[in-house]
């Protein structure tokens, strides 16, 4: 059983079904070449998560028979992953779905009709050129991540053949003007705030620069600007999809699937013909398009205003998800755990979670609409952190753990203040950040040492608790305060708000000694 038999014809579907393997319902052959000769979607960056959502819910659309235009991918970062991932198997997939019930659905995904190497070096780039020219091409869409937006002065300075992907998604648009000035939607699909603007950001210094120089003419920034013409939406994405695992190989090569070998790139891109994936997905598009778009609602994909969009990710980043996945990181990783489903096995950290995203911070939480607040975090806490497939660990979602505190529960103590509220419902937040305080020593509860993960600040805030030692009565705990009035950290100073206080009694706790964290843990969460 491998996937270039389906993309030929030469396959047995009996066989595949009869094994649980969900088989496209459209003709490959014709869809790739409608899409060849008429595109209307090119999307940069290639990995697994476009593979597993954007890919897969265009392929739900194709299924319907209401549709019959693939996607075709650009690749600007690691180019193996076209010559290994795509390439060998005709630009098809298999979606491994993780259920929550620790069974897996599986889902060969045929809608990527090319994959192309978006660079000056290769062939590709005459063909990136046509489809850019092409009047059909209604949107471009990324999964880079939000580092992929970066702009380095080194490459504004490459003029008209930059090397970072912004840099290269301008020089097409260059093209698509130069072509009649047609009209395109450019949508990030990365999963970071107002991910719209991010992309316009990275365009327009490549532009302006460009414009600057005496490169290109002036009108071609007015057609950037012109939101008849372009438009950079934003969008709220939300899709676990971890590394390719040993487990879901396994059971792939024991039903006889032989496409199930794993793939590691010389720039350490994790990958393979096939991508294990969560079942929960949820993606929220500002419907701001300036070409027609494709029809992404056929595959679940909800189509809304800016304002919405902006709900749903606040909802998600401050509330409902992201806060409860950096809570349970903090202390799972003081609490030896190494997997999050395991984690959500332990009766402390089910319930701290719980009753943060419940009881904390759904008070303050704005209903968008169009995903209810209530059900999104039960989806979280009884479907998705639980899954026994999902190999996602705590010391994964503990990086950078100081970039995401102000956004994850910063904003929730900003809106209590706002509001008026009573600050003194805040004890489980309070307490998630007075753990950090006891994580940044790196000694677990059973007085191991562990190392916290990477953090651009790390070093600079394990240095403000390096006087403090866990197990020692009665010392000082007065550094506490360059730590909790640390706005950049925590999105405001803790003791203007009122909490700096509570929250220093919290960290005296947990720095009692060993067995401090769970018993400091479990009294507070029982209190509560």
């Amino acid at each position: 059983m491998q996937l270039k038999d389906i993309y030929s014809g030469s396959f047995n579907p009996a066989e595949w079904e009869q094994k649980g393997y969900e088989l496209p319902k459209f003709d490959i052959q014709k869809v790739a070449q409608k899409t060849h000769d008429e595109p209307t979607w090119v999307h940069f960056g290639g990995g697994n998560i476009f593979r597993a959502f954007p890919a897969a819910i265009l392929n739900d659309a194709l299924n319907t028979g209401k549709y019959d235009r693939g996607v075709i991918v650009a690749e600007t970062f690691d180019f193996e992953v076209i010559d290994k991932a795509y390439a060998p198997y005709n630009n098809l997939s298999l979606l491994v779905s993780l259920q929550s019930s620790g069974t897996i659905e599986k889902k060969v995904i045929a809608s990527v009709t090319e994959a192309l190497k978006a660079d000056y070096q290769f062939d590709d780039w005459k063909r990136l050129v046509e489809i850019f020219r092409n009047p059909s091409l209604q949107m471009i869409s990324f999964t880079i991540t939000e580092k992929g937006y970066s702009v380095a002065p080194a490459d504004l300075e490459r003029g008209l053949t930059p090397v970072l992907a912004m840099g290269k998604v301008a020089a097409l648009l260059l093209e698509r003007f130069n072509a009649g000035a047609l009209p395109l939607t450019v949508q990030s699909m990365d999963n970071c705030s107002h991910n719209g603007d991010k992309v316009k950001a990275g365009v327009f210094a490549y532009a302006e620069k460009w414009v600057a120089d005496g490169l290109v003419p002036a009108a071609f920034v007015d057609y950037l600007k012109d939101e008849q013409k372009i438009t950079f939406p934003w969008s709220m994405i939300d899709k676990i999809t971890p590394r390719p695992h040993q487990k879901v190989q396994e059971l792939l090569a024991a039903d006889g699937f032989e496409d199930n070998n794993y793939i590691e790139t010389e720039k350490h891109t994790f990958t393979a013909p096939f991508v294990n994936a969560e079942e929960v997905q949820y993606l929220v598009i500002e419907d701001n398009y300036t070409n027609g778009r494709p029809p992404l609602d056929l595959g679940g994909a909800l189509y809304t205003t800016r304002e919405t969009v902006d709900k749903v990710e606040t909802m998600k980043v401050t509330t409902c998800l992201n806060p409860l996945h950096t809570a349970m990181s903090i202390y799972g990783c003081m609490l030896g755990y190494t997997l999050i489903s395991a984690e959500m096995a332990d009766d402390d950290i089910r319930a701290f979670i719980q009753k943060i995203g419940y009881m904390e911070a759904m008070p303050v939480v704005t209903d968008p609409g169009v995903l209810i607040p209530y059900e999104f975090i039960g989806a979280v806490i009884n479907r998705r952190l639980p899954n026994p497939f999902m190999p996602d660990a705590p010391q994964r979602i503990a990086m950078d753990t100081s970039q995401k505190l102000p956004i994850r529960f910063g904003e929730t103590i900003k809106k209590y203040i706002a509001r008026g509220l009573d600050m003194s419902n805040l004890q489980l937040i309070p307490l998630t950040l007075a753990g950090y305080a006891r994580y940044l020593k790196g000694i677990d509860d059973n007085g191991e040492a562990f190392s916290p993960s990477p953090d651009p600040l790390l070093e600079e805030l394990q240095a403000i608790v390096a006087p403090l030692e866990v197990g020692k009565a009665d010392q000082d705990y007065s550094c506490l305060k360059a730590l909790y009035s640390r706005k950049d950290v925590f999105g405001l100073d803790l003791y203007e708000a009122g909490l700096g206080e509570q929250i220093e009694g919290m960290v005296k706790e947990l720095y009692a000694g060993k067995g401090a964290v769970r018993a400091t843990l479990h009294k507070y969460v029982s209190a509560r």
